[in-house]
């Protein structure tokens, strides 16, 4: 078992936990029939007041620490968007009751700082399309000390603990979603996200890489399709993959779910670097769980370029076994 009782890994518990309900509770409210496709409110209340309360909860527990984020309050403190502010304020509000709209600008842009030797790196909500359609999203939190995860959580409101932590198949369950924490040293592992017991999560054994299940992202402008589809030829895929969205997807191949996870260059933005918020939890968890992560050149992820993975391209996840033999794939089809 890891151990819970350090400050650090209390925070990202804590933290992960409360903000990963005020997103729940946004989408619940917010994310119904009658909502546009063009609407995209609830992911931007959601977005920022969960990132204003990493940013509060930070301010009481490790003030000193810098925080890396996706959002800044820049926009919200147009008078045009007051209305947005005052409803994420409202959130918000639900969880401190010094939240004025003032504090939470201030509390989000604690996310504007750059890496350094020791940071603590959030994705608000990642997979925000998957938000809005009401399916899989995670809310992600990592401790990066000297270019190192140290700490990875993950919060997913409608990834079914029972998925990760036994033989159930049906990974989408509102209500029953899982907490999934990564210590350097101490393995991963996953517990109810309304709070119990934490279950240890292995990655599969899988060597066979025709019987590779590929974790594959739903939104097909986070990859490259062709060479996704090369790769599957290539190794001679045949396993059916498995479609969701956002970093869950990490607590899955971490859980032996899943096998690999490719995110390729896509052809329309051919100098994309990661962001840090993109990777940082799901790294760790991946690693702890005996898995292997690295860019596609088979390179070491570098936490200390700043806000992006500067020096890596493209990313491979796996659960270590499959994971030379898709390095030598993505070679062969020029990836």
């Amino acid at each position: 078992m890891f151990n819970p009782n350090t400050p650090e890994i209390q925070f990202a518990l804590n933290t992960v936990r409360t903000a990963s309900k005020l997103v729940a509770q946004v989408q619940a409210e917010m994310v119904t029939a009658a909502l546009t496709k063009d609407d995209k409110s609830p992911v931007t209340i959601a977005d920022y007041g969960a990132q204003a309360l990493v940013g509060y909860l930070l301010d009481q527990t490790f003030p000193n620490d810098p925080l890396v984020g996706e959002e800044d309050s820049a926009s919200l403190r147009e008078e045009k968007n007051k209305e947005t502010l005052e409803r994420i304020a409202y959130f918000v509000g639900q969880y401190t009751d010094v939240a004025t709209m003032d504090s939470v600008c201030q509390w989000i842009d604690r996310g504007s700082a750059e890496s350094g030797s020791r940071y603590w790196t959030v994705d608000p909500i990642d997979g925000t399309k998957g938000f809005l359609r009401g399916d899989q999203y995670a809310v992600a939190l990592a401790l990066v000390e000297n270019g190192q995860v140290q700490v990875g959580a993950l919060g997913c409101p409608n990834l079914d603990i029972q998925y990760l932590t036994s033989d159930h198949e049906t990974a989408f369950n509102p209500g029953n979603g899982s907490l999934v924490v990564a210590v350097r040293g101490q393995g991963t592992w996953a517990a109810p996200l309304s709070g119990g017991d934490f279950v240890r999560l292995t990655v599969s054994p899988r060597g066979d890489a025709s019987q590779a299940r590929m974790l594959r992202s739903l939104e097909e402008a986070h990859t490259n399709v062709g060479q996704i589809g090369d790769l599957v030829n290539t190794l001679n895929v045949q396993a059916a993959p498995v479609g969701m969205d956002s970093q869950a997807k990490y607590a899955v191949l971490a859980a032996g779910k899943g096998d690999v996870l490719v995110r390729l260059i896509s052809a329309k933005m051919p100098d994309y670097k990661e962001k840090i918020w993109d990777q940082g939890a799901g790294s760790i968890v991946v690693e702890e769980a005996g898995g292997r992560i690295t860019d596609l050149h088979g390179r070491t992820l570098d936490f200390t370029a700043g806000r992006t993975l500067a020096h890596n391209r493209g990313i491979l996840a796996s659960n270590g076994g499959l994971h030379e033999v898709f390095l030598e794939g993505l070679v062969k089809v020029g990836a």
